[in-house]
């Protein structure tokens, strides 16, 4: 085999291998994402949404700049151009607040098919940011997993979704998904050879001060010490692992998969919630609304099969 060629399928294995672990990276992800859902629904309503994301970016921002320094270290270099971090923080920290001020109202799985709707929107705007053309395969999954998601939302009653009767939580989740879908992509384009935990940090941390400078009126008003412990547990679980994990898993699948890919494992997010609701003793769905999750699960397995 001619050098050339030796070099060309060694590269063909490295994309292979990056690919690989940007599904790995989105599975975590996904799982990690719905426990947000079942304990952001039980804390919504004990704190202001820009109090505990203050908080958990906070958190967040310190555990990652200590795996930072801890592998990659944080190179001067990795902060230039500091608007780009104030751009992606803000754009993250509107999908969080919005999504704990849909969650004060909304159910958790009906949140999560909202959530399932942003690989469509993520699509349009990875082709408006950097020219990702869907397929007819990823564009049939997309249309497979809205339907799934539009028929969890209304709850399988066609009155409701013909007059889109949607519950105001859900509505409001739904521009932080907007905020998600914009952020995928951007990720990519703002980029600029940053290790995937490196432009976490500075993400996280414009996102923190971002939060805190919105919220603060709500911040001071906060008595802390009188919270019940769902909000501790929450505020816990979604500054580790739905904020400084995800931040990364995220950020790590979004260099290496187009992202309808990777907005295409939100559709997992549903699954898991039903399976944590029934865990907690919450119940589960209507056979129904099942038929939705089903739908949305099919969509993953469509777009997943595309790899060409």
């Amino acid at each position: 085999m001619s050098q050339p060629g030796a070099a060309a399928t060694a590269a063909r294995a490295r994309d292979a291998r990056d690919r690989l672990r940007g599904h790995v990276a989105m599975l975590m992800f996904s799982a990690l994402v719905a426990g947000s859902f079942s304990l952001g629904v039980m804390a919504a309503n004990h704190i202001a949404p820009s109090a505990l994301n203050a908080v958990r970016f906070a958190v967040a921002s310190v555990i990652v700049g200590a795996a930072a320094l801890a592998t990659t270290g944080l190179p001067r270099s990795a902060f230039r151009a500091p608007w780009r971090y104030v751009l992606l923080g803000g754009t993250f920290a509107t999908y969080f607040v919005l999504m704990f001020e849909g969650l004060k109202t909304a159910a958790p799985v009906s949140a999560a098919a909202v959530f399932t709707l942003t690989p469509v929107m993520a699509a349009v705007a990875g082709y408006l940011m950097l020219r990702q053309i869907a397929t007819k395969r990823i564009a049939a999954g997309l249309a497979v997993g809205a339907a799934g998601a539009l028929w969890v939302i209304f709850r399988a009653d066609w009155q409701a979704l013909l007059q889109f009767r949607i519950g105001p939580g859900e509505a409001i989740y739904f521009w932080g998904c907007v905020a998600h879908a914009i952020y995928t992509p951007m990720v990519r384009k703002l980029n600029r050879g940053e290790p995937a935990v490196v432009f976490t940090f500075g993400t996280l941390v414009a996102g923190c001060v971002l939060v805190t400078l919105w919220g603060w009126p709500e911040i001071m008003a906060t008595r802390w010490s009188e919270l019940p412990p769902i909000v501790w547990i929450t505020i816990g679980y979604v500054s580790v692992f739905a904020s400084a994990t995800t931040f990364v898993l995220l950020q790590y699948a979004s260099l290496r998969l187009p992202s309808s890919k990777v907005m295409a494992y939100t559709y997992l997010t549903p699954s898991w919630v039903i399976a944590l609701e029934f865990v907690l003793g919450h119940g589960v769905p209507p056979a129904m609304v099942l038929g939705g999750v089903g739908l949305t699960v099919v969509a993953l397995l469509i777009l997943l099969k595309d790899e060409g």
